[in-house]
């Protein structure tokens, strides 16, 4: 019987106390082997850039090879759904553009996961904005005079749909849209560089899309920037105004951030969380994420998680007021 007892809360001290002892183990062990991260699209992107800077630092970190792998199509949720999929183990991990994962719940009625249950954020990674610009034949210099000569027009005008409608690019035309007042039409394309070779060719008449591939059109003169979508003005372009300058409040760009499957360990995620803080930090990083006119976010995971849940229901009115839908 004394055998017994003493065998009996043996185990309840290993279940109150070694669960904790053992996911910290766990946590101080990993990672034991290479570590897949998953870029959901095309190779050149922002975020496959960011991806491949932020792997190659994350495996001398942790001692382990991080293998970036691109899984492109359907705005990043084929990539995305490829990680709700894996082992919640910290071996698979997603880097994607967040404005693309908070859009599209709202737009694709029949998406295979949810990304607020399905994913674990792991790190908020940087912030970019989108440029408005116009072809170089529309006759306007400002964006108040781009809204005048759109709504003269009476929906005559096109807007190129970078990356596809519902992505973020797109949405950001459709919100200018709705808080100016303007009617133009959507010509969807399946990534920005397509979009911008068209815009610089004048067979549409604006867009807004991600600075690193924007902004070289710009500075060659091939295009006209009109304005950024960041709440503030940016340090590089002191001269340009923002959208919100016009329309108070109104901020888009590409938010990239990493998760991971959920059910994750917390002590995997947290130091996962912690190694890619401290490489944000970094003065070459730092120095990569300015010319690719972005700006590093910190956020815990929890902070994180939050951020998203209010994208996400943001973005879902804008949809609704708009009336868009993809099958």
């Amino acid at each position: 019987m004394k055998t017994f007892v003493k065998t009996a809360i043996a185990a309840c001290c290993i279940a109150v106390f070694g669960a904790p002892a053992l996911a910290q183990s766990g946590a101080a062990n990993y990672p034991d082997k290479p570590i897949k991260l998953i870029v959901p699209f095309p190779a050149g992107g922002t975020s496959d850039v960011l991806g491949r800077l932020v792997g190659d630092k994350l495996g001398q970190a942790l001692g382990q090879t991080v293998v970036v792998e691109n899984r492109a199509g359907a705005n990043g949720n084929i990539g995305a759904d490829y990680v709700v999929r894996s082992a919640a183990d910290g071996y698979t991990l997603l880097l994607v553009d967040l404005g693309n994962l908070s859009i599209s719940p709202s737009v694709y009625p029949n998406m295979p996961f949810d990304p607020i249950k399905d994913l674990a954020p792991v790190s908020m990674l940087a912030y970019s904005p989108h440029l408005l610009v116009t072809t170089n034949a529309l006759p306007v210099k400002t964006q108040e005079e781009l809204v005048a000569y759109a709504k003269a027009k009476k929906g005559a005008m096109n807007f190129a749909a970078a990356a596809g409608i519902g992505s973020a690019p797109h949405m950001a035309g459709v919100l200018f849209a709705q808080k100016t007042g303007v009617e133009w039409g959507y010509i969807p394309y399946k990534g920005g560089a397509q979009a911008l070779t068209d815009l610089i060719g004048g067979q549409v008449d604006a867009t807004t899309n991600g600075m690193v591939a924007t902004y070289p059109h710009v500075k060659s003169g091939k295009i006209k920037l009109l304005a950024v979508t960041s709440s503030k003005r940016l340090p590089q372009l002191p001269d340009v105004p923002t959208v919100s300058e016009m329309i108070p409040g109104f901020v888009t760009g590409s938010w990239q951030g990493v998760l991971a499957p959920a059910g994750t360990p917390k002590p995997v995620v947290d130091k996962l969380n912690t190694e890619m803080a401290k490489i944000m930090k970094m003065p070459d990083v730092q120095a990569k994420l300015e010319t690719l006119g972005a700006q590093p976010i910190e956020m815990t995971p929890d902070e994180f998680g939050g951020w998203l849940k209010t994208q996400v229901a943001d973005w879902a009115k804008v949809v609704k007021d708009a009336g868009i839908k993809l099958e």
